[in-house]
């Protein structure tokens, strides 16, 4: 999967696109922190999650949406 669609994974975060931005650009930091710590050999200081997907992509967004288009992250609104 290379570009999720819009319409597949919108469902995901209760069908806000707001949310739906916050939560693959919260996620796309959290790759970027892992690959950044892997470079300094510092990964064994925090607890970071690698990519949940295989991919072609080096696009940490698209990985990011990967992830939420495969079911890998669950979202929860705060009340």
């Amino acid at each position: 999967m290379d570009r999720p669609r819009i319409d597949e994974i919108l469902p995901r975060a209760d069908g806000s696109r707001y949310a739906l931005v916050m939560i693959a650009a919260k996620r796309a930091r959290q790759i970027n922190n892992y690959y950044h710590s892997l470079g300094e050999g510092t990964i064994g200081m925090e607890q970071l999650t690698p990519p949940l997907v295989s991919t072609r992509s080096t696009n940490l967004l698209t990985i990011a949406l990967e992830e939420i288009a495969d079911g890998k992250l669950e979202f929860q609104r705060a009340e």
